[in-house]
């Protein structure tokens, strides 16, 4: 299996034309301050440069990525800045839903189990025992008070409720739309900070 056709999903690709007439060794120099933050080591060479990130604070403006390679490539328009990074988070951000959503089936799996076990306990009681009904105060009944409901129909009721979908169901489409955001906003916002630094803004 081609690892490319799947890796977009916690890899972030893009480039970055360079302004005219700048160098590979401006262009990291402008890019340097990224790369100097907690937890970031990193190595350049004349046109690459390739970084790692551990324990990076939420202050790092690439604290979402845990390494990468970025590249300036010559070609007849100019030169480019290509870059590739990984992210663990956007990885549990896209693996996330599918574990809930495995935690909402399981959830109606046991609750079917464990219904078809009360349905056959129920029916073997029903065999010996009807179900005991409480009779009603005379003076309930000439006021016209409804006959209190079977405490069984609320047992049945918090089975139904325990082993519900409901919630994990919730948290997996939370966590969908927090990896698409994420991932959109992420690529975004990379490319217009290696943009600005770039232009020296």
């Amino acid at each position: 299996m081609n690892l490319r056709l799947i890796d977009w999903i916690w890899n972030v690709r893009g480039s970055v034309p360079l302004p005219p007439g700048q160098s590979s060794e401006d262009a990291f120099e402008r890019l340097d301050p990224l790369f100097h933050e907690y937890g970031t080591t990193h190595e350049r060479t004349s046109d690459t440069l390739t970084f790692t990130k551990k324990d990076q604070p939420a202050q790092d403006k690439m604290s979402v990525f845990d390494a990468g390679v970025l590249q300036i490539e010559q070609n007849t328009s100019g030169a480019v800045l290509r870059y590739r990074m990984s992210s663990r988070a956007l990885l549990f951000c896209f693996l996330a839903p599918l574990l809930f959503v495995g935690f909402g089936q399981l959830n109606i799996a046991i609750g079917k189990l464990e219904g078809q076990k009360t349905e056959a306990a129920d029916k073997a009681k029903k065999d010996k025992k009807k179900d005991e009904v409480r009779e009603l105060h005379p003076v309930d009944k000439f006021l016209g008070a409804p006959a209190p409901e079977k405490p069984k129909k609320d047992k049945e009721k918090d089975k139904e409720d325990k082993h519900s979908p409901t919630s994990a169901y919730v948290f997996a489409g939370l966590f969908a739309l927090l990896y698409g955001v994420g991932r959109i906003l992420e690529d975004r916002l990379i490319k217009g900070r290696f943009r600005k630094l770039l232009n020296g803004q």
